[in-house]
């Protein structure tokens, strides 16, 4: 959007911050950003990362669960229920626990997997259907949820 960069470079300007141009680039589509491909259709995971994934090899210590967790929990937000699902790999990794891969941890994994390489893609809300914004606080904490009317 034209305007959002003429307003990010008019507030660079005020600072006296200026933007090196031949460094910039400007409406690319789509873009790859911090492992995620962002598109005007919304956020998919990227492609080097999804084959990462489909080639990962059956962990066989708790160091290679907890690589594996950490770039599977990276992309948590495109596996419903994700925690839960993953829970039988995550308790691997508690301290004292001994490593047993067992048939259940291998379902778990290659579930995990597949979920991952064909996570949906990630929309943007369009703010034409509504919004509701429900926030709770106790005790210093917040939780908030978000719900948007995308008509799909």
């Amino acid at each position: 959007h034209e305007q959002h960069l003429w307003i990010v470079l008019e507030i660079l300007r005020q600072k006296k911050l200026y933007a090196k141009f031949s460094k910039c680039e400007f409406w690319l589509q789509p873009v790859t950003f911090l492992g995620h491909i962002v598109s005007t259709d919304g956020i998919t995971m990227d492609l080097l990362k999804v084959e990462a994934i489909t080639k990962w090899p059956r962990p066989t210590t708790v160091t290679e669960v907890r690589s594996f967790m950490g770039l599977a929990g990276y992309y948590r937000r495109f596996v419903k229920g994700f925690s839960r699902l993953a829970l039988p790999l995550t308790q691997l990794m508690r301290k004292g626990e001994k490593f047993v891969w067992t048939d259940e941890r291998e379902e778990i994994f290659e579930e995990l997997k597949w979920r991952l390489v064909s996570a949906p893609i990630l929309t943007l809300p369009s703010g034409s259907g509504g919004f509701q914004i429900y926030t709770v606080m106790h005790r210093r904490k917040v939780w908030v949820v978000f719900l948007c009317n995308m008509g799909r």
